[in-house]
């Protein structure tokens, strides 16, 4: 999920908070840890909506919430960064505060990615000043675990779903939303939605981690197997996946979201989401894709291991498998009218599970290690 780290090698550094009104903040008479402030990772759009979501869900706690620009200058009080990257690629400072963070993914040791071994061995030499680290799957728990952080400052919390913007379809929607997007009633529209190229450009090299060569190879598989097969992409940097879907003479549309709401119109027109990753935090496919009610194939990777039972809410298939995403995916095209309810009923409880709501509970204990909750305190 490091979107940013790729901006930071093409565009130079992330933007930071500004080092400013140093002195006012500390004139402040803030009680210690009474406030939080939350760090963005400037270049992901997906990251500041979970940074907006983190500060909704505390403020319904009680507990006030600094402005951004102060994070860099705050003492004493509790500072959560929405990614690592923002924290452990630099010589951080502690001041006083107290420090949160959340580990999306990053394996030490995965080749073109130096700053995952860069966190992964200042989280190893500082752990003991990280109070709260939220990961969102089992085997990235693992990962950080061996840093020798205290497995009770290790919060396992997935990248949650809103149901209500991502609400189920109905027919006369799914008819609309691919009027919109320009994908014909008839066609069997695969969707795939993420950023699978290196840098900000054309995307023309393909970011392996991603999985691009490997839903290439399964959609050249899919055009001999399902008729009238098109392709959905969203994301920037695209041109991999495009220049390959051009030479299978698969027809496509691809389209750049510039809000939630366009986010969830493009899963309404699509009859398959696929995710083809050879690691991931999330992705938010997984539950996205659930919510609207698209059936899912996706690799086991990040918190779709943990979230994906299949053939039960989704199927899912071993990296690299292009068999496997290629025999799913033409069950999915095959299956007769409403043979797919009860996957997609199954998907719908698990979305439900895993709203931002119910979710709220696993984040009030992450968020009582950094900073005082009112109403904890008024009890």
């Amino acid at each position: 999920m490091s979107v940013a780290w790729q901006a930071r090698r093409v565009a130079g550094p992330v933007a930071r908070p500004v080092r400013r009104a140093y002195v006012d903040l500390r004139t402040r008479t803030w009680p210690p840890h009474s406030r939080l402030f939350v760090a963005q990772e400037g270049a992901d759009w997906v990251l500041a909506y979970e940074s907006r979501q983190l500060q909704k869900l505390a403020a319904g706690l009680g507990i006030p919430v600094g402005a951004e620009r102060w994070v860099n200058a705050v003492s004493n009080q509790a500072v959560f960064h929405e990614s690592q990257f923002t924290l452990l690629l630099e010589d951080f400072e502690r001041r006083g505060n107290r420090l949160g963070f959340a580990y999306f993914h990053g394996r030490p040791g995965t080749t073109g990615f130096p700053e995952f071994d860069a966190c992964y061995r200042r989280l190893e030499q500082r752990h003991a000043e990280i109070d709260a680290v939220q990961v969102t799957n089992e085997a990235m728990e693992a990962v950080v675990l061996e840093t020798g952080v205290a497995p009770e400052k290790v919060h396992r919390i997935p990248i949650g779903i809103d149901p209500v913007a991502f609400a189920p379809r109905t027919e006369e929607v799914r008819t609309l939303a691919r009027r919109e997007l320009g994908l014909p009633e008839s066609a069997f529209v695969v969707g795939s939605f993420q950023k699978d190229g290196v840098g900000w450009g054309e995307g023309l090299e393909p970011k392996l981690i991603k999985g691009p060569d490997v839903l290439v190879a399964a959609a050249e598989r899919l055009r001999d197997a399902v008729p009238d097969l098109w392709f959905l992409l969203t994301g920037p940097s695209r041109g991999y996946v495009m220049a390959g879907l051009e030479r299978a003479g698969i027809p496509y549309r691809h389209h750049l979201l510039p809000s939630l709401e366009a986010v969830a119109r493009a899963y309404e027109a699509i009859d398959l989401c696929v995710v083809a990753s050879r690691d991931e935090g999330g992705p938010r496919a997984v539950l996205e894709s659930m919510a609207i009610g698209v059936p899912l194939v996706t690799t086991r990777i990040g918190q779709a291991a943990d979230l994906v039972r299949h053939g039960e809410n989704g199927w899912m298939v071993e990296v690299e498998d292009v068999d496997g995403i290629v025999h799913w995916g033409r069950h999915v095209a095959e299956a007769p009218r409403g043979g797919l309810d009860d996957v997609l009923r199954a998907g719908h409880r698990t979305v439900e599970e895993n709203s931002y709501e119910a979710l709220r509970p696993r984040w009030r204990r992450l968020l009582e290690r950094l900073v005082r909750i009112p109403d904890a305190d008024a009890a």
